[in-house]
């Protein structure tokens, strides 16, 4: 055995192990048809600057997984990669006056540098960034093949425009109505802009979750929420004095006989035209298209809205009905009309009080219970009532009689509706993969042909803040084709577009004959095992599940859906502090600059600034972010306590999928544990070689400890493959070192049982503390590096128990336990029980009526 350092010392023990992992490109993968495979993959990170201590949690796990699915004898691929376009490169780029690819390239530099501290076992070869034409040019090739199958079109849409910066904003850039760089109010305009038809997949993406057998079930029903299919009726309202008519979807039919009057969005026809006929309709149309809402808002938002003068005739009834415009209904959603019913909808319901428009009772409850829809809608279903002939079908019976009838008299029909929209990705800034159309001199609109492909952004740009350097540079755009001039889009992609498909590209990132090698790409997915935070839940793997069918549907891939599992784990959280001044204004402070006590739960209640020795106000535990300046610097740690620390604290500290604290005595105990594992692994090899284990030589200590030793195995094995709890897996293994700690090695069978122990326990923790472990290995004596081991099976002989523990109750009451032989029969167990001294005790002077025996568990006297 090798000998070893009398003290731990992580930083050569890390170096070491890293140092023997990029040696022997341990981690360097192949497909190798015969070997099963399994492909982990985290969600790549945003080149920012610095890891932060989500990143830590998110790739630390991805890399237990690794590491453990390596010892089942799988051929592992981990890859990892750079989600580098985005417009944090540009808001940075200005404030730096640097160029959005320099910054980015420089913070990949560091962050990679800082990942290889951490030991995750990547396929550093299958790197790639999104910002390198390389890729992008992959995804412009497959918009065009997108495009030709009619997948790809381009409409007017809304947009925020900065009137003084003359720039597109995301929703994020507009603050209070205003530009976050300008301050100007944000006006509504509309712009072309490229869209890929997802509603086309829209029942497949929604039917296909039900084959995610290993997706959390919040995440999925996101989605499906998210698609909103819903079933009901398109009707039409002719309009009195007109030819045309109102077109409505609903999925209330049975409502019908409640509509009391029409609403329209602002953009619709009818509102457009009943704004030319009236002042004060156009000064409200124009009112509601400079301030834009967002879906999420319309519940809560105040509903405005005005009289178009317009009637609707009412399609069974024939009477008039008034058509409003209003603020609440949305261009962009349905038909962009809608018929409202406020005795059974709560929007509609808040509208007709506020303007006193009437409201009717057409739906009574099931219950029998009193209504007073006046005050408050109903909007469960129920029985019809004021509803003509239909009067006391239930709503199911009414809405299949209602749809009937309108589809029999043409005046409408039975529709399935998603609340989904197509992809809109096109956008205005510079730092982005450019979208490969071009405008020919007679106006026809065309892919860039592939063999021009990529489209390159220009690199070497002065970023102002206000215009695109591509859209500011009329030369950029200039291009021919078949000798004609042409000219490039300047808009570029929504980065969404790059991230839904690199887990793809990981399979083959260098091959050069196609967007993947269709061989390599249908050897490793889907993706056996997905890991990232819930905030993804809905738009990433919504789009990335997209992109997979239309992988499919091309021909790159064999496959349905891209992850077959996956994990969304919690955030990071850590204590806040702050200080509030006299003029209101909050300053935050880094809780590394705070002085603490705590109470005996460990709760703060009392903190002091290390500076000025002043007191700070405690605001709590919240997420790590760099708005309440509570980040933890992972470097810091890895600095002070080695990465194996950081990594077996973030394991052991929280269920991977729940929110971990921050805590620093946490993160001292882990590392006490990795001083207390080296010192019991050096005591025992300093005792030279050690002798197999000899079944029948051991005594019961010895066979408790390898019973334990087995069972534990068992235990971690099931926590990491099927259940993903590490911290229990953790607690199970430090549960073991105490034991081994507990037995005196005074003989040759002592040290073999310990022996084993240590073996097992090191395996089981060489996915999480990796470079510890890779020393530990060797210094037992093994040949092969840890990394390459197989993972320790459980041996069911070792398990079994020759003694058990029983306990002795008196009328249901414990008295005693006792220690007996594991196969000892029922009736010496009730005798065994009977002459127990404290069992006599409580039974004195009163009358034994009966003895129940549990084998293997318990035996009550029950006395009187």
């Amino acid at each position: 055995m090798a000998g070893m350092d009398q003290q731990y010392n992580p930083r050569d023990v890390e170096q070491n192990a890293r140092k023997f992992w990029e040696d022997n490109d341990t981690f360097t993968v192949k497909e190798e048809p015969g070997k099963p495979k399994y492909y982990c993959l985290s969600m790549f990170p945003y080149p920012s600057g610095k890891l932060h201590m989500g990143h830590v949690r998110n790739y630390t796990i991805g890399d237990v997984i690794s590491r453990y699915q390596r010892m089942q004898g799988k051929n592992v691929m981990q890859p990892m990669g750079w989600d580098a376009f985005g417009l944090p490169a540009e808001n940075a780029a200005i404030a730096n006056r640097s160029a959005p690819a320099k910054w980015t390239r420089s913070n990949i530099d560091y962050m990679k540098q800082q990942l290889r501290q951490l030991g995750f076992g990547y396929d550093w070869n299958r790197e790639l960034a999104t910002c390198d034409p390389d890729y992008y040019r992959w995804e412009q090739w497959f918009f065009a093949r997108l495009y030709e199958k009619g997948l790809v079109y381009k409409k007017m849409s809304t947009v925020n425009w900065d009137p003084v910066d003359q720039t597109v904003l995301a929703n994020e850039q507009v603050v209070d109505g205003r530009g976050w760089r300008s301050g100007a109010p944000v006006e509504q305009k509309k712009i072309p802009q490229w869209f890929i038809r997802i509603t086309d997949y829209a029942e497949e993406l929604l039917a296909d979750l039900d084959q995610l057998e290993d997706w959390p079930e919040q995440v999925k029903t996101m989605q499906r929420n998210w698609i909103g299919k819903s079933v009901g009726t398109e009707l039409t309202f002719p309009l009195k004095g007109r030819d045309d008519g109102l077109t409505v979807y609903t999925t209330r039919p049975d409502t019908l006989m409640g509509v009391t009057y029409m609403a329209v969005a602002a953009e619709h026809p009818l509102a457009k035209k009943a704004a030319e006929e009236h002042t004060d309709v156009a000064r409200f149309v124009d009112e509601c298209s400079n301030s834009k809402v967002a879906e999420a808002e319309l519940a809560t938002m105040d509903k405005k809205g005005i009289d178009t003068g317009y009637k609707a005739i009412h399609p069974l009834t024939q009477e008039e009905i008034p058509v409003w415009v209003a603020n609440f209904v949305l261009m962009e959603y349905g038909t962009g009309a809608l018929m409202a019913v406020p005795g059974h909808d709560e929007r509609d319901h808040e509208f007709a009080r506020k303007y006193r428009l009437p409201i009717q009772q057409v739906i009574a409850a099931l219950d029998g219970r009193e209504l007073d829809v006046q005050e408050e809608a109903f909007t469960e279903t129920g029985t019809l009532v004021s509803s003509g002939s239909y009067s006391g079908l239930t709503s199911e019976e009414a809405f299949e009689a209602i749809a009937d009838h309108l589809e029999k008299n043409g005046i409408g029909k039975r529709t399935v509706n998603y609340r989904l929209r197509d992809w809109g990705v096109s956008r205005q800034r510079y730092w982005g993969a450019p979208i490969p159309m071009m405008t020919l001199e007679d106006g026809t609109e065309m892919p860039v042909p592939d063999d021009q492909l990529p489209v390159r952004l220009p690199e070497d740009v002065q970023m102002d803040g206000v215009q695109s350097p591509i859209k500011a540079d009329p030369e950029w755009a200039k291009t021919e084709y078949n000798g004609q001039p042409a000219t490039l889009e300047t808009d570029t992609f929504d980065t969404f577009m790059e991230s839904s498909w690199y887990y793809a590209r990981f399979c083959s990132p260098n091959y050069d004959k196609g967007m993947l090698d269709p061989a390599a790409a249908n050897y490793w997915l889907p993706v056996d095992q997905y890991i990232g935070g819930i905030e993804h839940a809905i738009l990433h793997l919504l789009y990335a599940r997209f992109f997979h069918k239309l992988l499919r549907d091309v021909g790159l891939v064999d496959s349905s859906e891209p992850f077959n599992r996956l994990l969304c784990q919690g955030m990071v959280l850590a204590e806040t502090y702050y200080r509030t001044d006299d003029a209101g204004k909050t300053t935050w402070i880094a809780p590394s600059d705070v002085t603490v006590e705590r109470d005996t739960k460990g709760q703060v209640v009392k903190a002091v600034s290390k500076e000025d020795g002043q007191p700070v106000e405690i605001g709590g535990v919240t997420k790590m972010s760099k708005s309440k300046n509570n980040g933890i610097d992972p470097q810091a740690i890895i600095d002070q306590y080695g990465a194996d620390t950081v990594r077996l604290f973030m394991m052991f500290a929280a269920p991977p999928e729940q929110s971990l604290e921050w805590s620093d005595s946490g993160v001292e105990g882990a590392n006490r544990f990795l001083r207390r594992l080296w010192r019991l692994v050096r005591e025992h090899t300093a005792g030279g070689p050690v002798a197999a284990i000899d079944v029948e030589q051991l005594s019961e200590a010895r066979k408790d400890l390898r019973r334990k030793t087995h069972e534990t195995i068992a235990k971690v094995s099931d926590d990491i493959s099927r259940r993903l709890t590490f911290n229990t897996s953790i607690a199970a293994i430090m549960e073991l070192l105490n034991d081994v700690g507990r037995l005196e090695a005074d003989e040759e069978q002592d040290r073999a049982v310990i022996q084993e122990a240590l073996d097992a326990a090191v395996l089981m923790l060489s996915p999480i503390a990796p470079h510890v472990c890779h020393a530990l290995w060797q210094a037992m004596g093994h040949d092969e590096p840890v990394v390459d081991a197989r993972w320790p099976i459980a041996d069911e002989s070792a398990m079994v128990r020759s003694q058990i523990q029983v306990v002795l109750q008196v009328n249901g009451k414990v008295r005693a336990k006792a220690d007996v032989p594991a196969d000892i029969g029922k009736g010496d167990l009730e005798k065994l029980a009977l002459e127990n001294d404290n069992v006599t005790r409580f039974t004195e002077g009163k009358t034994v009526r009966k003895v129940i025996v549990v084998p293997g568990k318990l035996v009550n006297v029950v006395a009187n």
